[in-house]
């Protein structure tokens, strides 16, 4: 039984509470530079994550990702003619 996921991003204001951080989740991603990672937790428990990780004393902001709900099924995929024509003329 596959348990659906979704990646919560936190900005936080030092590196050092980096380790922290894992309890809250499977930790994916952290950038240096720009302060943040990315966690993944359980569908389920997303908001009580969120409102816990908000309650840090080290954490700025906490966004959830919006992946799960975007539509990858694109509709058309036919080949504009004029685009065609481009192509094969080498330009």
């Amino acid at each position: 039984m596959l348990v659906k996921r979704q990646a919560v991003i936190v900005w936080f204001h030092q590196m050092k509470h980096v380790k922290h951080l894992k309890r809250y989740g499977h930790l994916i991603h952290v950038s240096k530079k720009l302060k943040y990672a990315i966690i993944y937790v359980n569908q389920e428990e997303l908001d009580e994550v969120m409102a816990a990780l908000l309650k840090l004393s080290y954490v700025t902001e906490v966004e959830p990702s919006y992946k799960p709900f975007i539509k990858t099924e694109f509709e058309s995929t036919s080949i504009d003619k004029a685009k065609e024509y481009d192509y094969k003329m080498g330009i």
